[in-house]
């Protein structure tokens, strides 16, 4: 096993028990993350959504979260992991099972320097929005609104944190 596919892997781990500490840890400090809902640059950025997100979980989630994970593959340089992740949508309370295709980047030391996590966003939005998400989620509108909220929490969140 690689360095690469240890570091992805402990990730993972650490995320299947909300532990965002540790997921934080596994990124370089000038990391990148990108997805549907989030464009994030620092381990500051990175690590707080993680914090904010495992949070959120365990406050009105963890009675039904459940995080797998698989394919991990990883080099010197890159690598690749598919998760599946079930957990109540904080903001509505509604129920996701969310597929989810992850690709990496990694320092020399074999911390993440790179994560895009990519994910059918109709299929999302359909489940955590309901009606809105089924009629709306195919639209730039209903996805830049999904970005902006997110974007507006986690400044707040990081605004409360040390």
């Amino acid at each position: 096993m690689t360095h690469n596919e240890q570091t992805i892997r402990r990730f993972y781990d650490a995320f299947a028990k909300l532990d965002a500490d540790t997921m934080a840890a596994c990124y370089a400090p000038d990391a990148t993350f990108d997805d549907e809902a989030f464009s994030l640059r620092g381990a500051r950025e990175v690590g707080g959504m993680w914090k904010m997100l495992c949070t959120a979980t365990r406050a009105k989630g963890a009675d039904v979260w459940k995080l797998s994970y698989r394919d991990v593959k990883a080099d010197a340089t890159s690598g690749q992991a598919h998760w599946d992740a079930h957990y109540r949508f904080s903001a509505t309370g509604r129920l996701v099972d969310n597929s989810i295709d992850a690709r990496f980047t990694f320092t020399p030391e074999g911390l993440i320097a790179t994560q895009r996590d990519s994910f059918p966003f109709w299929t999302w939005a359909r489940q955590a929005l309901g009606t809105p998400g089924l009629l709306l989620g195919w639209t730039p509108m209903l996805r830049n609104k999904v970005r902006a909220t997110a974007a507006t929490n986690l400044a707040a969140y990081l605004a409360r944190q040390p």
